[in-house]
């Protein structure tokens, strides 16, 4: 007789492994945040010499490029997390930030569009 998952232990170490790649993937967002700061900032600074402030376009595509990667890793981790979610208030709860990320990222993408078409343009 084959012993069920549950005799051996295998959903516990399936639940915490699922979450310890939750929490890799979140932090891999949050360091593609951090990335996308420096690097807003140095592209700031750059216009700021140039004395381009002005026009803080590229600024905020590079800053909104770094954000929209962060926020498919986010997504990603609260899809991990559902997979593995205790109840269904956790699993509501996750569904509701993950809708709001899913929202936050596509009018991102839409407006980072809308700038380069703009671009193109002049």
């Amino acid at each position: 007789m084959v012993p069920s998952p549950f005799d051996v232990g295998a959903e516990a170490v399936v639940v915490s492994s699922v979450l310890w790649l939750k929490l890799v993937v979140e932090s891999v967002g949050a360091l593609v945040i951090g990335i996308g700061m420096v690097a807003s900032f140095v592209e700031f600074a750059r216009t700021y010499v140039t004395h381009q402030i002005r026009d803080n376009k590229s600024v905020r595509q590079t800053l909104a490029g770094y954000m929209a990667l962060a926020l498919e890793f986010q997504l990603g981790a609260d899809i991990l997390a559902t997979s593995v979610a205790p109840s269904w208030d956790m699993l509501g709860k996750l569904g509701a930030v993950a809708v709001l990320r899913t929202a936050l990222n596509y009018f991102l993408t839409r407006e980072m569009k809308q700038e380069e078409e703009a671009r193109g343009h002049e």
